[in-house]
């Protein structure tokens, strides 16, 4: 695969409306062919391992399980209870002073 060169840098740059130094150029074009050399190694062992195999995609090298606990309806507070210790209440809910003036 052949590198990317500071051109194709300068290009996409331009396309995107950066403005990067000569320095950053030079700098981007190497992660960027670092990258996508990674990106073809990657796909090569894919090719050499699926040769007559579905290898199905995966977004984690290891299955994740969420731990979760059963959605159980459980017994709760009664709602007078509760709003007979608050400071006020109105219309069956807590009463709180305005912080924001009307507009």
């Amino acid at each position: 695969m052949p590198a990317i060169t500071r051109e194709e840098v300068a290009h996409l740059a331009r396309l995107s409306r950066l403005d990067l130094s000569e320095d950053e150029l030079v700098h981007y074009a190497e992660q960027l062919d670092v990258i996508l050399g990674s990106v073809a190694r990657v796909s090569e062992a894919v090719q050499q391992l699926g040769q007559g195999q579905d290898i199905p995609p995966t977004s984690h090298a290891l299955p994740l399980v969420n731990v979760t606990r059963p959605d159980v309806e459980r017994p709760c507070l009664d709602p007078a209870d509760v709003l007979s210790q608050a400071p006020a209440a109105q219309d069956q809910r807590f009463r709180v002073p305005r912080i924001l003036g009307e507009d």
